[in-house]
């Protein structure tokens, strides 16, 4: 389980979050939603170490992970995967390579065992016989599976995905939903999604939260959404619902 408690965060005097606070299950598919530019992603940041709040703190099981020694944070990062919008392949990698950069960097394990890891994690999700690729010889859905896999490789008890959608068709989008749904419940990991996808709210928000300029103003499940009295929710709702069907139009 992850809290999020009090986290405001400013750039340059401008500030992004306004205390915001939230609790992400274990075993749950998290979704942090709304429009662009909200603080969305300044949260994830936030919450994997990647920026640091003025105020707030965000435990991890319990652990203070905000002001934490480098010797807890980095306890703690060994426990995270992480999937970045638009996978974030290494380019001059081949696949197996990508998958195995985590098993290189945070375990001693033999060549032998990492090559196994590997590829289990490439079976899991669906890319077997793959290893030898280059990134710029897959599609953007199998980046994306590859993307998964390198996130996977560590047991991570925390998974972290930034848009794992963008630039996708909907079909493969529904694909890589199903997968992260499917891989939180099988290794009871705390997930959390952040995305702007309203198809992927539908399809597996377990949890949601809603930002709106930098503030929390809802929280709730998928099921929650349609009976939700929040004018600025209703609008990011009714506004994804238009766009969706303005693609499909064409």
């Amino acid at each position: 389980m992850i809290e999020v408690k009090n986290i405001s965060k400013s750039f340059d005097e401008k500030q992004i979050l306004f205390d915001i606070s939230a609790t992400f299950q274990k075993g749950k598919t998290n979704l942090i939603i709304g429009a662009s530019g909200t603080g969305k992603s300044v949260l994830l940041k936030c919450i994997v170490g990647l920026t640091h709040p003025e105020e707030g703190s965000v435990y991890f099981d319990k652990r203070d992970f905000t002001h934490a020694n480098k010797e807890l944070q980095t306890e703690v990062r060994r426990e995270m995967g992480m999937l970045f919008q638009g996978g974030a392949l290494f380019d001059s990698s081949n696949v197996e390579q990508n998958v195995m950069f985590p098993l290189d960097v945070l375990t001693k394990m033999s060549y032998e065992e990492k090559i196994e890891r590997v590829n289990f994690c490439l079976e899991r999700v669906g890319l077997e016989n793959v290893n030898q690729k280059m990134p710029s010889e897959i599609s953007g859905g199998m980046k994306k599976r590859v993307g998964i896999a390198r996130a996977i490789v560590n047991n991570p008890n925390y998974l972290f995905c930034d848009e794992p959608n963008s630039g996708l068709d909907p079909q493969t989008s529904i694909r890589i939903d199903n997968l992260i749904k499917d891989i939180t419940t099988e290794y009871n990991m705390t997930t959390v999604v952040v995305s702007h996808d309203m198809n992927s709210v539908l399809e597996i928000g377990e949890t949601v939260i809603f930002i709106h300029e930098g503030r929390k103003v809802w929280e709730g499940s998928r099921d929650d959404i349609a009976a939700s009295d929040v004018k600025e929710l209703n609008d990011f709702v009714f506004a994804s619902r238009v766009m969706k069907e303005l693609k499909q139009s064409r």
